[in-house]
C-alpha cells in the first residue's frame, strides 16, 4: 500500500527526475541520465530562485518497516512577474513527466492540479505551458483540463 505525496524537489531525486525526462522518444535524443552533471548544477540554479519549483510526486510506502518513497512524476512551475495585461503574474509549467508505470492513473491530473492551485496562492492571473507539436496525447490531456491551444510558440535553439 503507498500513498501519494507532492513535495519540493531534492537532489536525491535528480536522478529519478532525468530517467522520466529521458523516458520517450523525444527525450532519449536530448537527455543523457549517465551523466548528471549538468541536471545538478542546474537544480542548485532552480532551488536558489523563488520563482522556480520543481517538485516531485513521490509514491511512499505505508510500511512502517520500509518507509520508501518512490518518485513518480515531476514538473516545474516557474513565477513570472510581468507589466502586460495590466502587471499580471503569470505560471509556466514545464517538463511535466509520469513516470510509465503510473500513466493513466490520474497522477498527470494532480501534478497539474497543484501547479494551478500553487499559481493561485502566488497570485498568477495565467497558468500557461507550452508542449511539443508531436505529443498530441499531451495536447488532449490539457485541453481536458481547461487549458486552450491560444498561441502559436517559437523556439530557437542557440
Amino acid at each position: 500500500m503507498s500513498d501519494l505525496e507532492i513535495r519540493a524537489a531534492a537532489p536525491e531525486d535528480i536522478p529519478a527526475i532525468v530517467a522520466m525526462l529521458a523516458d520517450d522518444a523525444l527525450g532519449a535524443r536530448r537527455e543523457s541520465p549517465d551523466d548528471l552533471t549538468p541536471y545538478i548544477a542546474a537544480y542548485e540554479r532552480l532551488a536558489a530562485d523563488p520563482n522556480q519549483h520543481v517538485v516531485v510526486a513521490v509514491r511512499v510506502s505505508t510500511d512502517t518497516t520500509t518507509g520508501v518513497e518512490k518518485v513518480v512524476g515531476t514538473l516545474q512551475l516557474t513565477i513570472v512577474p510581468g507589466l502586460s495585461r495590466r502587471g499580471s503574474t503569470r505560471s509556466i509549467i514545464e517538463s511535466v513527466r509520469i513516470h510509465a508505470d503510473e500513466r493513466g492513473s490520474g497522477l498527470g491530473t494532480r501534478l497539474i492540479e497543484w501547479a494551478i492551485n500553487e499559481s493561485r496562492r502566488q497570485n498568477c492571473q495565467l497558468v500557461q505551458l507550452t508542449t511539443d507539436a508531436t505529443r498530441t496525447d499531451a495536447h488532449r490531456f490539457y485541453e481536458r483540463l481547461g487549458f486552450e491551444p491560444s498561441h502559436v510558440g517559437f523556439k530557437m535553439s542557440i
